[in-house]
């Protein structure tokens, strides 16, 4: 397992290199000045203007002003500093710490609605709860996220609180704690829940169908004993692994949920970055996602070892 683990950090370094190398290149080909931007509407002085470029090799050809970025990253742990000479890894920690929460959130809500509706659809194959539950995923998968929050935000937010006078679900901002989290982890985490469901579902059915299934039940173990210890446990793999994945999707694609509910997360500044060319900026916002994805992949793997003990790694 040591070995195979040291492999796979070895081999995320080219995908590290190849992802943030197409990142810095697609925000260098946008169109405009970003120093030019930071003067808004007003001209900057033209002396002011050469000495910036020059500071931070905006007139360097487009590796070489690549190897100045990610080697202060790989040597210096260094993400260097936005065109306001602002550190960017100060703009990243408190904006990756409000993102991290809410991707956590969804993902725990992920996993519990997801796989409990799935595995009360499997169960109840072919009658209307299993026909419900999938009219309902199907329903969400539908609906566009922008939609879904508004929605939400509306009903669970503003009318639920004229009604009880209770404030339960914060439509803004991150002041209420845990709560704040709530209705937008579930917002992220909507269309997730949706497959998740659906994944459990197939795989459980699959999985019951399985020999071993039939085998377990002739021996006259427990209903119970037969669904969580066999068929379950065997029916996780493909979940596990959607779950680890969805990760950093969830990271990645909380721009509009984070809009919504007005969270100052990772999803707006990488929005505004890429608006005002911050290179920087962008290119460690996705170097730590790319971090994330690879390492969530690598803790994937190797619980599909703990899952199934067939599964070996040399």
């Amino acid at each position: 397992m040591g070995r195979y683990v040291i492999r796979r950090l070895l081999q995320a370094i080219p995908v590290l290199l190849g992802a943030t190398l197409l990142i810095f290149a697609i925000v260098f080909a946008l169109p405009g000045d970003p120093i030019q931007a930071l003067a808004g509407e007003k001209r900057a002085d033209p002396n002011i203007v050469a000495i910036l470029r020059e500071q931070y090799h905006l007139n360097d050809p487009l590796l070489l002003q690549y190897w100045y970025y990610i080697s202060g990253v790989l040597f210096r742990g260094d993400f260097g500093r936005t065109f306001a000479d602002v550190p960017v890894s100060q703009i990243m920690a408190g904006k990756f710490q409000i993102t991290l929460n809410l991707a956590l959130t969804a993902l725990v809500m992920e996993a519990i609605i997801g796989v409990g509706l799935g595995l009360w659809a499997a169960l109840r194959r072919g009658r209307a709860t299993d026909t419900m539950i999938l009219a309902s995923t199907l329903l969400l998968i539908s609906v566009p996220t922008l939609v879904t929050g508004f929605v939400l935000q509306f009903t669970l937010g503003v009318k639920l609180k004229q009604w009880t006078g209770l404030d339960i679900f914060p439509i803004a901002g991150v002041s209420n704690g845990l709560r704040s989290y709530l209705l937008p982890g579930f917002v992220l985490a909507g269309i997730s829940i949706a497959y998740l469901t659906r994944l459990t579902r197939t795989s459980l059915v699959e999985t019951l169908r399985a020999d071993y299934i039939r085998t377990a039940t002739a021996k006259g173990l427990s209903r119970r004993r037969v669904i969580g210890r066999h068929g379950l446990r065997n029916a996780l793999i493909p979940l596990v692994t959607y779950l680890g994945a969805d990760l950093g999707n969830l990271m990645g694609g909380a721009v509009i949920t984070e809009t919504i509910f007005n969270l100052p997360g990772i999803g707006n500044q990488l929005f505004q970055s890429v608006y005002l060319r911050e290179q920087p900026v962008v290119v460690g916002i996705v170097t730590v996602l790319v971090l994330i994805y690879i390492l969530a992949n690598l803790v994937v793997d190797m619980m599909y070892a703990v899952l199934d003990p067939r599964i070996r790694y040399e």
